[in-house]
């Protein structure tokens, strides 16, 4: 098994002690009146969600949740890698690896774990930086050589052949993924994939999205430019502040995702824990920093578009691209599609795959 070992999520309760503490001694800005999200999250809700997080949230509920997989840990490349393994009761199944981005988490995938394992053995890895995987100790772990480190760990699980689902940085390492290991991926779903170039001959709707895209590139959002040029800097206050990495990432799940999904305080208040809890801040924030957004991806590809997420794709600018074989346009949901719709995103996922020929639907 080449130095794979069994990981329970176990956290200290001095850890947790310390979290409540914090909450309980938080230094509050001022806010302008009626500035409701002009200036960014409002005060009420992160007051509301600080205090739920101090009092009513239960960690060991979620702690218990997540354990209830079976998790492990390889070190690769000189990078522990923390991953969710979870085998199909059909020994034929594809081998699927399932990418989280930022600000999210393998918690993203719990809810698409049922609808997915009739048809694939699932592999859902914490990026190196992020979460149980723990900070990066060196420079250069951008989405290619992250991976070069899950190609090695399908290696390691006995899997010669797979394939890859990924949305925000997901999306990035599952593309990556076809690209350095062309022939033992049969195939990538992405959930995300915003892409610029000629909008000459595209319909109204597409020339929209396209020129949406080019702007949004050409003045990227403050949150961006930060943790791609000065992660460092910003690291100081969300490791220190549990307040500060609350906001930082509750504003992310009110603007990119549809209004009309549910994400639960809970969902997210877990999702913020193994942040603060892993004290990953820092470390998640550097990959904008080591990586470019250029990826491109030489094996068959299927794309889910969701009509809220923060820039949506265009089919014929994709298809210049990639080999694009499959394309659903979902009816709702946003960026955090496995949280929002994963019944949706597992069915498209499972159709996606079943067009490759790869294994029996």
């Amino acid at each position: 098994m080449n130095d794979i070992q069994p990981f329970r999520v176990a956290v200290p309760q001095s850890d947790l002690d310390d979290l409540a503490d914090r909450l309980a001694r938080t230094r509050w800005p001022d806010e302008l009146p009626g500035a409701g999200w002009d200036y960014g999250i409002p005060l009420s809700r992160v007051r509301d969600l600080a205090e739920h997080w101090r009092t009513g949230y239960d960690w060991r509920g979620h702690e218990a949740a997540l354990n209830a997989y079976p998790q492990f840990v390889s070190r690769i490349d000189g990078q522990r890698v923390h991953f969710l393994h979870v085998r199909s009761a059909n020994p034929d199944a594809l081998p699927l690896l399932l990418v989280h981005g930022w600000p999210g988490s393998v918690l993203d995938f719990l809810d698409m774990i049922e609808p997915l394992t009739g048809h694939f053995h699932l592999v859902i890895p914490s990026i190196p930086g992020f979460g149980f995987s723990g900070p990066t100790a060196e420079r250069g772990w951008d989405q290619h050589r992250i991976a070069r480190a899950f190609a090695e760990l399908m290696t390691r699980l006995g899997y010669p052949r797979f394939g890859a689902q990924g949305g925000d940085w997901g999306s990035g390492i599952a593309r990556a993924l076809g690209t350095v290991a062309p022939e033992r991926v049969v195939g990538v779903h992405v959930n995300y994939l915003p892409l610029t170039g000629p909008t000459a001959g595209l319909s109204e709707s597409d020339t929209e999205r396209a020129e949406r895209t080019a702007a949004f590139a050409a003045n990227r959002p403050g949150y961006q430019v930060l943790q791609a040029t000065r992660p460092q800097t910003i690291s100081y206050a969300l490791t220190d502040s549990p307040v500060g990495q609350l906001a930082w990432v509750a504003e992310k799940f009110t603007e990119w995702a549809d209004p009309a999904s549910k994400i639960s305080d809970d969902v997210l208040l877990t999702d913020v824990s193994i942040y603060w809890l892993t004290r990953t801040a820092g470390s998640s924030a550097r990959l904008g920093k080591e990586s470019g957004y250029g990826v491109p991806c030489p094996v068959p590809m299927g794309v889910a578009v969701l009509p809220h997420d923060i820039l949506l794709s265009v089919r014929p600018l994709a298809e210049r691209t990639y080999d694009i074989r499959h394309w659903t346009e979902l009816p709702r949901g946003g960026h955090f599609a496995a949280l929002e719709v994963p019944e949706e995103l597992a069915a498209d996922v499972i159709a996606f795959f079943a067009t490759l020929g790869t294994w029996a639907a």
